[in-house]
């Protein structure tokens, strides 16, 4: 879908103040024409801003963050382009940056970062003189993602994580006022009503929350080793407790093809529960959006062995090549202020900035026990060749499913195998 012409409106200004003003579903940025940065007095700068956000979000960028920022710093213009969220777009931007001819600013995936920074293909934001007082205003559990060598190079913009789902009358119906404490109570409640368990997929976004639940775990602390780790005890224990409920039918046999419909499993009760971030709410609205709510119950996974909930997000990185990384980090501070992660919030999207994220977790809404697991997440193994490494893990997760291998025999070889890309 093409992107939407900006919508014009006016700014009114008020010191010192952010305005929120209501009409159409759309809202104001108001910021102090007093205070108008200008980074050159002569020359307006044109800067490139790649990124992935919904309709809704999209919506928001264009016609209140973008404006309220080029009327605060009127020698800077900002061109977003709206981009498809797949692989495509992950070789396209490293063909540009490796050619020098990439856009200035982009929002990217967290998962991605490590590959763009460990390649060079990413300017170091830690070099800005204001870089630490920035990053003192952000909730920081993705910065690793960003780190190497001694240098920052990803701004945190949005996280996201993954809860457990569940179908508010199956529980009603076992007796249960609410959710399961320990996913080994789930497990058990799920054979005892045969209700099955809505996993989406076997690669690791969708696959690791479930072992992680149940006491498993990827690699090291370090991220330097998976031998001992994958194939160690608790994650063998994990696994075969996945591939036992799958050969009972109590997970559905489409989570080796990733092709069933959890979502209105779970609000139709075909399913008890299934894990999804706070996109299951966010994309429907109205009557929709009632009956998700009403229907389900989201809570965090149980962290009884340590994080259970996976991390992701989003993070914005200037690029190798950037023709205007000045300007290109003025409006990357822009988009962490909290007025301008409240805005983007009300699409669903958590903000990284503190004092946002206090106040969503606080509100009414379907977003507090997301902010909740943040408290208890893990991060995907932030490395140069995760992408090799997932599709490790998803061979072997694969097979072990298909009964081609057990789980001690598929996760010690995945275990070999993600060696030698994790050194």
């Amino acid at each position: 879908m093409e992107v939407k012409r900006r919508m014009t409106f006016t700014l009114i200004v008020m010191p010192l103040l952010l305005i929120f003003a209501s009409g159409c579903g759309q809202q104001s940025i108001i910021t102090d024409k007093s205070g108008v940065a200008r980074l050159n007095d002569n020359k307006v700068y044109e800067i490139e801003f790649w990124h992935t956000y919904s309709d809704a979000e999209t919506q928001i960028l264009e016609d209140q963050l973008i404006p309220a920022f080029e009327e605060t710093y009127p020698d800077i213009r900002v061109h977003p382009v709206r981009q498809a969220n797949d692989a495509e777009l992950k070789y396209t931007l490293i063909s540009k940056a490796s050619a020098g001819r990439a856009p200035d600013v982009v929002r990217m995936d967290i998962a991605w970062i490590p590959e763009f920074s460990q390649s060079g293909l990413l300017l170091p934001l830690s070099d800005n003189p204001d870089y630490d007082e920035v990053m003192s205003t952000l909730q920081i559990n993705t910065g690793s993602a960003g780190y190497y060598e001694g240098r920052h190079y990803s701004l945190p913009v949005n996280m996201n994580t993954k809860v457990a789902i569940y179908n508010r009358l199956l529980l009603k119906e076992a007796g249960m006022t609410e959710p399961p404490a320990t996913f080994a109570e789930v497990i058990e409640l799920a054979r005892k009503q045969r209700l099955k368990i809505g996993i989406g997929g076997l690669e690791a976004w969708k696959s690791l929350p479930y072992i992680y639940a149940l006491g498993g775990k990827m690699t090291s602390d370090d991220y330097k080793k998976a031998t001992g780790y994958l194939n160690g005890d608790n994650t063998i224990k994990a696994v075969e407790q996945l591939v036992s409920l799958y050969n009972e039918e109590l997970i559905d046999s489409n989570v080796i093809s990733g092709g069933a419909d959890n979502w209105e499993g779970v609000k139709t009760g075909s399913i008890l529960v299934t894990d999804e971030g706070p996109w299951f709410y966010s994309v429907f609205q109205g009557k929709e959006l009632k009956r998700a709510v009403d229907s389900t119950v989201a809570v965090p996974f149980p962290p009884d062995y340590g994080p259970a909930s996976i991390l992701g997000g989003e993070d914005l990185v200037i690029m190798q090549g950037a023709e205007h990384p000045s300007q290109a980090w003025a409006f990357m501070r822009w988009m962490v202020r909290e007025d301008s992660q409240i805005a983007m919030s009300k699409t669903g999207l958590i903000p990284t900035n503190k004092e946002a994220k206090e106040i969503k977790a606080q509100d009414d809404s379907f977003i507090p026990p997301f902010t909740q697991a943040l408290d208890h997440t893990f991060l995907r193994p932030p490395v140069k060749h995760w992408g090799k490494i997932d599709q490790i893990y998803l061979k072997y997760m694969t097979r072990i499913f298909q009964g081609e291998l057990s789980p001690r025999e598929g996760l010690t070889l995945a275990s070999e195998q993600i060696d030698k890309w994790l050194e």
